[in-house]
């Protein structure tokens, strides 16, 4: 309707009117125009009310779907730092073969309370899903919560025949899953990482923060050396009927550690495999007495001393008898022997008397401790033991330790301290990942003229002594046999042994310490009955460093003296590529993306580290 101002009148009182506000031409008009006035103005209200609701809608649900990390799917959050979590890094190889990756994987969950019938969508998921319970799910989703896991990490199959159910409030969420290409190989030395890609033990977890920061962890061994050592105990355990074995292949001139096994083992794709006994790493956990190859360590330090020489000799004639004890020799000689003999015929009674009049209990402990034997190995394996060594260092505790009785370590232990024996006297921390030349100078713990003489005792021994069995002609092949009963209630169970050989090799410029340790082996005919370490164990070093010539190529020449010393080749990974920002675990995964093991060769981009000066590579690439 449209107004019209009527004529301004000339008589002043109708001006004054006018001026008073005589909009309109009827009080009815005027009342409506207020009328209208009134609901422009609640109109403007109710819509600034509805605009801030709409928004504090719109920020919930940006939060929920963005940023918070709970129970419920939603786009999660690093642990550390808040922001969005990457995909967690591969672990790979010294040649860049893959030992653990992530993929995307869908997993299913239910809000019960869209379900129509509990019981029968539980009949349904369980006929898709048979490994799961029906009771279990019926009892999930009969609940009174709004949101419940059915299944996390369907596989492609089981993610296709679940979505087929078409059962209302079941729906799938994108995720991400670890999974081990090479399954058992090299387990215990990765470990394994939770259903949300968080590490739990080994490699996974000590490099948790770093692997879910997108960078790759390149460790020293080499999978193929792995395959092969693992190979070999498997089949010393299954021979001699033990109840476990362990392996560690070591470079002696940087403390890198090439393979490492133990038995038994567990598949870190299976959850069912995840048993106590198979989670144990008799390599870093295994703390044991570890018999005559103490004899390395004992002749070792009084060689260090000054007071003795190869020439010295020590009465082994008689046992000796102190306090309720008598300490005898497996092989005895009844005559003084010279320290060469000491440690070809492994004379106990000698050792001890070594110990004693050489060094003492002080001296003794001393030595132990500065060769690391007193402490934990520091390396990169969150599951490592502490040695158990007497608290009374007394003078029968300086006589069984010379021969490895009243103190025990871990196999790694004796593969540290053996390296340092042999390389020059440089003792290194042993390392499961690749190694600088700045990485760990290590520090000197005997003099290199007393190493040179261990080397011609490893040696001896091999040749001439317990170690034979373990001698590989052509290669220089040194070592030391340590047979250890196990303790029980009321004493020593003498059936129950712990049978090592430390090995190593070339004798004229160590490269490799190879040690195999069998948990109760039992004798066979063809060993005389015997479960003894130069019957069981020495065998296996033998293959296994065969296995390390093939694989590198090392053939007899290439051990002359005079020659650069052998490096083992590796490819070092290509640099790690920052991740965008907040990519969905869906669609994360670019299309060049593989996901497979590497070829030991080099692949496009990476190259591999050409040799140090006077360095010799001879690991086939």
């Amino acid at each position: 309707m449209r107004l019209w101002r009527k004529s301004a009148s000339p008589d002043p009182a109708a001006a004054e009117n006018a001026a008073a506000g005589a909009r309109y031409a009827s009080a009815k008009e005027r009342l409506k125009g207020d009328a209208q006035e009134t609901a422009r103005q609640r109109l403007m209200i109710a819509s600034v009310i509805f605009g801030i609701a709409f928004t504090a809608v719109g920020l919930r649900m940006g939060y929920v779907s963005l940023l918070r990390d709970g129970a419920e799917p939603t786009q999660r959050v690093a642990a550390r730092g808040g922001s969005i979590q990457s995909e967690r890094a591969d672990i790979v190889d010294r040649n860049g073969a893959v030992l653990a990756t992530s993929v995307p994987v869908m997993s299913a969950f239910v809000n019960p309370h869209l379900l129509l019938d509990p019981q029968e969508a539980a009949r349904k998921i369980v006929t898709a899903l048979p490994d799961l319970k029906y009771d279990e799910v019926r009892e999930k989703l009969e609940g009174d919560r709004t949101f419940v896991w059915i299944k996390r990490g369907l596989s492609p199959r089981e993610h296709d025949r679940v979505n087929r159910l078409g059962i209302p409030g079941l729906e799938f969420q994108a995720e991400e899953r670890r999974i081990y290409p090479q399954g058992t190989a090299a387990a215990h030395i990765l470990g394994y990482a939770s259903v949300d890609n968080t590490g739990l033990a080994g490699m996974e977890r000590y490099f948790d923060q770093q692997l879910q920061s997108g960078e790759t962890v390149q460790l020293s061994i080499d999978l193929r050396l792995q395959r092969i050592v693992e190979r070999e105990i498997a089949r010393a355990v299954q021979k001699f009927s033990a109840i476990g074995a362990t392996a560690i292949v070591m470079d002696a001139t940087n403390g890198e550690v090439l393979a490492m096994a133990s038995l038994p083992t567990y598949n870190p794709n299976s959850t069912r495999t995840l048993t106590n006994e198979a989670l144990f790493n008799r390599a870093t956990l295994g703390v044991y007495e570890q018999g005559s190859t103490f004899k390395i360590f004992n002749t070792a330090m009084a060689l260090d001393s000054g007071k003795v020489s190869m020439t010295s000799v020590f009465d082994a004639t008689s046992p000796i008898k102190i306090d309720r004890f008598t300490i005898n020799d497996d092989h005895a000689q009844r005559r003084p022997l010279s320290v060469p003999e000491i440690f070809k015929y492994s004379s106990n009674i000698a050792s001890a008397k070594m110990a004693v009049d050489v060094m003492g209990p002080e001296g003794q402990r001393a030595f132990f401790d500065k060769i690391g034997f007193l402490k934990p190995v520091t390396t990169q394996l969150p599951e490592v033991a502490s040695p158990l060594w007497p608290r009374h260092w007394m003078k029968i505790n300086t006589m069984t330790i010379a021969f490895g009785h009243g103190i025990s370590v871990t196999p790694l232990h004796l593969a540290m301290g053996s390296a340092a024996m042999v390389n020059g006297g440089i003792l290194y921390q042993p390392s499961l990942v690749k190694r600088t030349a700045a990485s760990d100078k290590g520090r000197r713990v005997i003099q290199q003229k007393t190493s040179v003489h261990m080397r011609q005792l490893l040696r001896l021994n091999a040749v001439e002594g317990t170690g034979k069995n373990a001698n590989v002609p052509g290669y220089e092949v040194g070592g030391k046999t340590g047979t250890a009963e196990k303790p029980g209630r009321g004493g020593y169970r003498q059936k129950a042994l712990i049978s090592s050989f430390v090995g190593a090799f070339p004798m004229n410029d160590p490269k490799f310490i190879v040690i195999v340790s069998l948990d109760e082996p039992k004798g066979l005919p063809e060993t005389g009955g015997y479960a003894t370490a130069g019957w069981v164990a020495a065998p296996s070093v033998k293959v296994i460093i065969e296995q390390i010539v093939s694989l590198y190529g090392i053939l007899p020449g290439d051990l002359k003296e005079g020659l650069p010393p052998i490096e083992i080749a590796s490819t070092p990974v290509p640099a790690p590529v920052v991740p965008a920002p907040v990519v969905p675990a869906s669609i994360r995964r670019s299309p060049g993306d593989h996901r497979k093991a590497l070829p030991v060769r080099p692949a496009p981009g990476q190259t591999a580290a050409a040799p140090g000066p006077g360095v010799r590579r001879v690991a086939s690439e």
